[in-house]
């Protein structure tokens, strides 16, 4: 599908993440030279998150009712193009996309940060999801640090011997694990503040997703220093055939080209 004549394209940002608003940043701001533009920018976000940080350009909370509906959304509203930029984690709302460009007919693109390797002194363990993370925990330590995400936490729920920190935006709600402190708090966090946190709370396992970034995650290099294991759950599979980008820069030029394809 292509913009009318005279008229700005429009992309829809499946969004909730930092390269999802940086692209809407990109695009509101005419740049990288590369972009082009202009660019009628809609950053959806799921809602998950009480007061979430709003990109600049259109903001639409709430879900669309699967591919179907976001298919019906989209040509609602005359979206050109589509970028999946939700969480590497968020597997549900990829397969809508995907599906949901098919039947609109718009391009698609995948805005997926790189994931992690481990590095030399690195001790990870990993699992394919957070059933088996939470099979493997008990035998890797006994003072967790658990940052997997608050909707995550039934997983680990009938554990009642580790002791579990979890840091989150917003409370977690039930069902969790018995033996819980929540700390409320928004990030970055910086390598400092990772250290302390360890430190302070005597964690002896990290368990996290490989949710992946541009460089090696605060969290990742304190545990190396330390010498605390990492359990690392791995990415879910994607839909096939998808082009991805690394960067909100590689996104804001691939959009670029694509709105020059007829």
């Amino acid at each position: 599908m292509s913009a009318e004549a005279g008229a700005a394209p429009h992309v829809l940002v499946l969004g909730g993440t930092t390269e999802a608003r940086r692209l809407a940043e990109l695009l509101a701001e005419g740049g990288p030279a590369a972009a082009g533009g202009p660019w009628r920018v809609t950053t959806s976000l799921a809602g998950r998150v009480a007061a979430p940080v709003l990109p600049p350009g259109g903001v639409r909370i709430g879900g669309f009712g699967g591919p179907e509906g976001l298919a019906a959304w989209i040509a609602a509203h005359g979206v050109t193009h589509l970028v999946d930029a939700t969480h590497p984690f968020a597997e549900r709302m990829s397969f809508n996309a995907a599906g949901a460009a098919r039947l609109a007919g718009v391009p698609l693109l995948a805005l997926r940060r790189p994931g992690w390797s481990p590095g030399p002194g690195d001790d990870w363990t990993f699992a394919a999801d957070l059933a088996e993370a939470a099979s493997l925990l008990p035998g890797l330590g006994s003072r967790v640090f658990l940052t997997t995400g608050r909707t995550g936490l039934h997983a680990f729920a009938h554990l009642a011997d580790p002791w579990f920190l979890v840091r989150s935006v917003d409370p977690p709600a039930a069902p969790a694990p018995p033996r819980l402190e929540v700390l409320l708090a928004r990030g970055p966090f910086g390598l400092d503040d990772e250290r302390e946190l360890l430190a302070r709370h005597r964690i002896d396992v990290l368990v996290t997703k490989d949710s992946g970034g541009s460089a090696t995650a605060p969290k990742l290099a304190a545990a190396r220093e330390a010498g605390i294991p990492v359990l690392v759950v791995r990415r879910p599979p994607v839909p096939a055939g998808v082009p991805e980008a690394g960067t909100a820069a590689a996104a804001a030029r691939w959009l670029h080209g694509a709105a020059d394809r007829p």
